[in-house]
């Protein structure tokens, strides 16, 4: 039993880890961020559907959760392509930065979700998160507007997590995302639509790019879900929820030696960043030790 914990952390520190690398492949495909979002999504979709078939799922749901799925497919599509326009706009390190404020979001719109109360630390972490990111943000100005892409890309992650766990509870995780993958190629083709933009030419990508784009939907997208649920069922949910904290961490340190050149930045920044994470970590420890003595 131990040494099935110690596998299954040790897997979830490699999902975490392909969880980072999908920034710089963000960074690396050259295409726009909505054609990529729809790539992602579409080959995605179908390597779940394939999965959903092999393990002999049902592809069933109600009608009233199929409608929710359709909303929170459109979530993750917007999500998604705010983060990759961030990196395109910035990169790597200035998003993931940012992107590290996601989980203390999540516990300060819990509430309004499930109706508990807003926590005095919550609010004093808080405070700090916001100096970390002053911080960045006033040594690192040239990279605004991948801050602000990389903020609203939060929001809507926080939103659409938020509402995916309350239809997991009542679905297979599997069963749907892969609805949530083809609401958002759906959302997005009409979009390209009627951009003018959805012609033959959209397909005509160099096979670089095919292959970092096959990469990112398959291990990066549908193995890394599938593989992440598996975990979750071995290791407690604080376990998990302090390993994905890390995401960032990886994804900087990444950048820093694959791509270089820009990613390489001020000194100022790499506090504001550790600021960041290391608050978002001890929110999680309180958290836990909280809920510890709540079950005393």
């Amino acid at each position: 039993m131990q040494n099935d914990n110690l596998k299954s952390y040790l897997n979830l520190h490699l999902i975490v880890f392909i969880w980072g690398f999908t920034a710089i492949l963000g960074a690396l495909i050259t295409i726009q961020s909505d054609a990529l979002v729809w790539f992602r999504m579409f080959f995605a979709g179908l390597f779940l559907a394939l999965f959903i078939v092999a393990t002999k799922k049902s592809f069933r749901v109600p009608l009233r959760s199929f409608f929710k799925l359709l909303f929170v497919g459109l979530l993750i599509a917007l999500h998604w392509i705010f983060f990759f326009q961030a990196i395109k706009v910035s990169n790597v390190s200035i998003t993931l930065s940012v992107f590290s404020l996601g989980a203390f979001f999540a516990s300060l719109l819990e509430p309004l979700f499930y109706g508990r109360k807003v926590l005095w630390y919550e609010v004093f972490f808080g405070l700090i998160i916001i100096a970390g990111l002053a911080l960045i943000m006033q040594v690192e100005v040239n990279y605004i507007n991948g801050m602000l892409f990389a903020l609203a890309s939060i929001v809507l992650g926080v939103l659409f997590t938020l509402s995916n766990g309350k239809l997991i509870a009542k679905h297979d995780p599997a069963v749907i995302s892969f609805y949530e993958f083809v609401a958002g190629v759906f959302f997005i083709s009409i979009y390209l639509l009627y951009q003018g933009v959805f012609t033959a030419d959209f397909f005509t990508l160099t096979t670089k790019n095919w292959v970092l784009i096959l990469v990112l939907a398959s291990v990066c997208t549908a193995y890394a879900f599938t593989a992440s649920v598996k975990v979750m069922q071995k290791l407690t949910p604080y376990t998990v929820m302090l390993t994905t904290n890390l995401e960032p961490v990886y994804g900087i340190v990444l950048a820093y030696f694959i791509l270089g050149g820009k990613e390489k930045m001020s000194f100022e920044f790499y506090v504001g960043a550790v600021i960041i994470v290391l608050t978002v970590l001890l929110n999680g420890v309180i958290k836990h030790y909280q809920k510890a003595k709540i079950k005393e």
